[in-house]
């Protein structure tokens, strides 16, 4: 009875494995097939292609911003979706005015030249009439507090700290200079600066000026802050180590009162768990200066673009697959919020959520964020999808998720960045060549193909 009580437990255990080689080879072969659909029948290119046609430039709250909305819910609904809908938000609306100007005045050396600027999200203008002072250069926002009120006073405070040409992750590099544009203006003021310049946040050295949100402290008198181009950011460092240098700065931004725009949002509605919720977004929004191919327009492709190729290969999701494309990353932040305000009142629970917003580059993989209770058991559960997804070139990593997702973190669930090859963006990155043809139709369709497949593992077997 022994013999035959061993046996039959060898029995069971080697069906159990190979019934766990089955499944394996099943769900390779489906993120195989996937792929196929992405590549050889994918429409995430050909809808960016529109959408940096029909709206470009779409700040929230602008009439491109509404344009995107329209368009995008109306692609939506051709997919055959169980709910397409609007969530509306109410969102700060800035406007740029008149085009920049910045010149160096009268140097001694070069006379007068013209510098490529653009003003910064948010900020004040300088009025019809422009201004000129003096300029200061500066490294850090520790460097303005050195020089206090009696080296900034009346001047035009000049930041010109590099992002980090060394750092292999671009997007390191870039938060260890984005400080000084988003603070920037808001610290000179405090020590009674009369303006900002500021160089642009990317690696390249070229005389495309990048954009981006700053904001100011309740406390301090708004003054103007207009990015120029790394060139330019270049050729004005070495001018004042040579001489004292004037600066005239002309801009007419100015905010305007807030505006209703919406998230667009989408979902197939899970057969067997329709209460636990896997979404996939990116955010609807750009500066206002360039198509927002990359940033986001990518992000939004590809969520749109999981949702087609699940029902183009004929699976049914267990769970609710929901695509969000938020409103307002750009300069606010509302989509995020208002989305999880909303979600958090219905007592909705997000299983996971993955955001695009690093591009439309060849995939590299995901890094993965969660509440510290329960971060540890479900990314050790994802790890051991990988071996399906390493063929593809994917890894995982611990990381950051995406600024839109993250207020959904107390609902405990797996939050989700979808990171393609970064090296590239900050040549892009809010800036006026963001536009389609920056964009390489097979890695934006690979992207897709990424997420879809990170979806259905994530719907077949839950966490």
């Amino acid at each position: 009875m022994k013999q035959i009580a061993c046996l039959l437990l060898s029995l069971f255990v080697v069906s159990g494995v190979a019934a766990q080689h089955n499944e394996t080879d099943m769900d390779a072969l489906f993120i195989k097939k996937i792929h196929a659909q992405a590549l050889n029948d994918g429409r995430c290119y050909e809808w960016l292609t529109q959408l940096t046609t029909v709206a470009p430039g779409r700040l929230a709250g602008s009439p491109a911003a509404a344009a995107a909305v329209e368009y995008t819910r109306f692609i939506l609904d051709t997919l055959g979706l169980d709910t397409v809908w609007l969530q509306p938000c109410i969102v700060p609306y800035w406007v740029r005015g008149d085009k920049e100007q910045v010149r160096i005045v009268n140097s001694r050396k070069m006379g007068s030249i013209e510098l490529r600027a653009l003003a910064l999200g948010n900020s004040l203008g300088t009025g019809p009439q422009g201004l000129t002072a003096e300029v200061v250069e500066v490294r850090s926002l520790s460097e303005v507090d050195s020089l206090g009120r009696k080296g900034v006073e009346g001047k035009i405070v000049f930041y010109n700290r590099p992002m980090d040409p060394t750092s292999v992750n671009t997007f390191a590099a870039y938060g260890g200079a984005v400080d000084q544009r988003g603070a920037g203006a808001g610290r000179a003021s405090k020590y009674g600066a009369v303006g900002v310049l500021v160089r642009s946040m990317t690696t390249r050295i070229d005389h495309i000026p990048h954009t981006g949100g700053m904001s100011y402290p309740p406390d301090v008198k708004p003054i103007p802050a207009i990015a120029i181009s790394t060139a330019d950011a270049e050729l004005l460092s070495a001018v004042l180590r040579e001489e004292p240098v004037r600066v005239y700065m002309r801009s007419t931004s100015q905010m305007m009162p807030d505006q209703l725009t919406h998230n667009v949002i989408g979902e197939i509605r899970g057969s067997e768990f329709p209460d636990e919720i896997i979404l996939v977004g990116g955010h609807l929004d750009s500066w206002d200066v360039g198509g927002g191919a990359h940033d986001d327009g990518a992000g939004c492709v590809h969520s749109m673009e999981v949702l087609r190729i699940l029902l183009q290969t004929g699976y049914r999701p267990k769970r609710t697959i929901r695509c969000v494309l938020f409103a307002n990353e750009e300069n606010g932040l509302v989509g995020g919020r208002t989305y999880a305000r909303i979600s958090n009142e219905k007592e909705e629970y997000h299983l996971a959520a993955i955001e695009s917003d690093r591009g439309g580059f060849t995939p590299r993989g995901f890094t993965f964020e969660a509440d510290e209770s329960v971060f540890t058991q479900k990314f050790r559960q994802v790890t051991q999808w990988l071996p399906l997804l390493e063929p593809y070139g994917l890894q995982f990593r611990k990381g950051g998720s995406g600024a839109d997702i993250g207020p959904l973190k107390s609902q405990k669930g797996l939050l989700i960045g979808f990171e393609p090859d970064t090296q590239r963006y900050f040549d892009f990155h809010h800036a006026p060549n963001d536009n389609i043809d920056a964009v390489n139709k097979r890695e934006l369709e690979l992207g897709a193909a990424t997420m879809a497949s990170l979806v259905y593992l994530l719907d077949k077997y839950g966490l």
